[in-house]
């Protein structure tokens, strides 16, 4: 990273923070098979509650970091609750609707979150030291990714990670078999909601300002593209996903850029280009790649595995 410029380093940022988020949502979705639309007002939460305990109530960074991720937790929690009773579809809605309450707490509770103006949130420092670059940020970043993915690599393979397994594939057995549905499936929201915090704390202390404008449906469902493009049930598929879902836009944009100087209107189409190119390569992993880019990376290894014998 020390060779990085400034710009490689912010798309590497955006990278570690997305890959948090995408774990989270993978735990709840890929692993619990709970589908959730509102993991963009869990971002918020957090991002909100960072920037609240930061700036209004004095709070240390690295005492508000998992505090913001503790509170989107209990919101993922009570707006988890419903999932006892509402699977598939109707789950969906319920949490669509966890996305539009927490969108108008964001926006009227202005005491908080300072509504439509936005809300300006410091750096997150180490007593005098500030992680006001890039290359500093990156470090920070880089290590919660790390730490996140680990922690979320090895929770699968506990007694929870094995009913959240469970409960993806036939909750009825699961619930014969011994395992609290409801509990687990609590569990699964608030790690996912814990995990989505504290990605909307590191983001609102990297961009500095803050609105209700940042954590739409919109941010939802690219976070669930991210998981089905990457692969839903794999680790490794969150990170995957993030990469190219964070990368997609900027490569989108080199290339209208270098096209601009010939097709002019290009530019100014940019953001409709962008969105019709996320459906259309969503449509083609389904159709194509179900299991995403984390079973074509097993392929590939299983492949190279053999070589040169593999038939």
């Amino acid at each position: 990273p020390l060779f990085l410029n400034d710009y490689v380093l912010y798309v590497c940022n955006m990278i570690g923070i997305a890959i948090i988020g995408a774990l989270g949502l993978n735990i709840l979705t890929g692993f619990t098979g709970q589908i959730s639309l509102g993991h963009g007002a869990f971002l918020g939460v957090g991002a909100y509650a960072s920037a609240y305990l930061v700036m209004d109530l004095g709070f240390p960074f690295f005492v508000a970091l998992p505090c913001a991720g503790l509170i989107a937790a209990v919101f993922g929690m009570v707006f988890g609750i419903p999932s006892l009773r509402l699977k598939g579809l109707y789950l969906a809605m319920a949490t669509l609707a966890a996305q539009f309450i927490i969108e108008y707490l964001m926006v009227h509770v202005e005491g908080i979150t300072n509504g439509v103006l936005g809300k300006m949130v410091d750096f997150p420092a180490i007593m005098d030291f500030s992680f006001d670059t890039d290359l500093r940020y990156f470090y920070l970043v880089a290590t919660l990714a790390i730490l996140a993915t680990m922690v979320a690599k090895n929770i699968v393979r506990t007694r929870p990670g094995r009913a959240f397994i469970a409960i993806r594939d036939q909750h009825i057995s699961a619930q014969v078999m011994g395992v609290n549905l409801f509990k687990y499936k609590l569990m699964a929201f608030a790690f996912s909601s814990f995990l989505a915090g504290i990605a909307g704390s590191l983001w609102a202390h990297y961009v500095t300002i803050i609105t209700p404008e940042h954590f739409t449906i919109g941010v939802s469902i690219e976070y669930l593209a991210m998981i089905i493009i990457g692969g839903m049930g794999h680790i490794i598929g969150s990170i995957f996903g993030a990469v190219f879902m964070v990368l997609l836009p900027e490569v989108l944009r080199i290339i209208s850029g270098s096209l601009s100087g010939q097709f002019p209107v290009i530019v100014n189409l940019f953001a409709a280009i962008k969105e019709g190119v996320f459906g259309l390569i969503i449509i083609a992993f389904l159709i194509y790649e179900p299991d995403g880019l984390a079973h074509r990376w097993q392929m590939v290894k299983a492949y190279w595995k053999l070589w040169p014998f593999s038939y």
